[in-house]
């Protein structure tokens, strides 16, 4: 009981000065009836010793108590007492993410499995499962860019738009500023606490209008935080290569432009992640889910719940209470 006491306060707690009338009607009640009181002189009180009051009489204060009671309760439903829930840390919801992925030819390369395009969607889609309460949206990118699915919270129509996704389906190259700018332009107008966008690539810029750092730049000034992932192991990577004799997995040297993408990130205060293998994709993954729950994790110090309907419940009950002692035992009878 203490407990509960201690955590209750008041929303309006200058109702509660009306206590200061309680003393006041009681001392009003006690010197009222001191003046009802008759006096009667009679010889001897040997008569009346028997005597013994009955209910009534037993009764006769318990109508103002009760009143007192109600009186009392109804100055604190007034006064609405709440109940705040001690400090709790939660994750806000409000997180607005566009994945940028690119689906240029050389995404075909088997170093991850089945091919690094496909291990790239199976891992996105793994993150999207663990993000319940945001809004996502993918934008591919090859030679051109464009926006495969608006931002949304329906996730299983998003995931189902990752299906159809494989190289070839646009114009190939790399125009890792084209992603960019298409993934900003779907993204810069959110209300969102924090706006992100993961870009996967494993090329360098060779196409395109846009150059990469621009891009970031405009980020920046949108208040946009940007993760680049360049995905695939260095050197050579085994890859389908179409010869005279049909389609051939060869080994064939890959480059990724690593400090375009360090620079990307860095100028909007994200991070830059290198995968070579599934598992270390999915790490990547994994790290920038713990980084943005990180940045939005806040201290909820009230969680308020009122409690003046209990009280308020209480006062009706003594109510009908004190009603009924009037209309039976207290009835004055003509």
């Amino acid at each position: 009981m203490i407990s509960y006491l201690d955590k209750i306060t008041f929303g309006y707690p200058y109702w509660l000065l009306l206590f200061i009338a309680i003393p006041l009607l009681i001392v009003f009640y006690i010197l009222k009836n001191k003046k009802q009181t008759a006096s009667l002189s009679i010889p001897s009180l040997v008569w009346a010793k028997d005597l013994k009051p009955n209910l009534r009489t037993r009764l006769r204060h318990l109508p103002f108590v009760l009143r007192m009671i109600v009186l009392s309760l109804l100055i604190l439903v007034m006064a609405r007492p709440q109940i705040h829930s001690s400090q709790r840390k939660v994750n806000v919801e409000g997180i607005d993410i566009i994945m940028a992925l690119d689906v240029s030819g050389s995404m075909r390369a088997r170093d991850l499995k089945p091919d690094r395009l496909e291990a790239a969607k199976d891992v996105a889609k793994e993150f999207i499962n663990g993000r319940k309460n945001d809004r996502i949206g993918l934008v591919i990118f090859s030679g051109e860019a464009f926006t495969q699915c608006p931002l949304t919270t329906d996730h299983n129509v998003l995931k189902n738009l990752f299906k159809p996704i494989k190289s070839g389906m646009i114009e190939d190259g790399t125009a890792i500023g084209d992603g960019l700018a298409t993934a900003i332009n779907r993204i810069k107008d959110s209300k969102a606490i924090s706006r992100v966008i993961i870009l996967l690539t494993d090329g360098v810029q060779n196409s395109g209008s846009i150059d990469p750092l621009s891009a970031a730049q405009i980020a920046k000034n949108y208040g946009i935080r940007i993760y680049t992932i360049g995905v695939g192991s260095k050197g050579t990577a085994p890859m389908p290569v179409q010869t005279a004799f049909g389609e051939q997995i060869m080994n064939v040297p890959v480059k990724i432009d690593e400090d375009i993408l360090k620079k990307v990130a860095k100028a909007t205060d994200g991070k830059y992640f290198r995968a070579t293998s599934n598992n270390s994709l999915k790490a990547v993954y994994q790290e920038i889910d713990k980084l943005e729950k990180s940045k939005i994790d806040v201290n909820i110090f009230m969680n308020k719940s009122e409690e003046f309907l209990y009280f308020a419940i209480a006062a009706l009950l003594i109510l009908l209470i004190e009603v009924a002692l009037r209309l039976s035992i207290f009835r004055i009878k003509p």
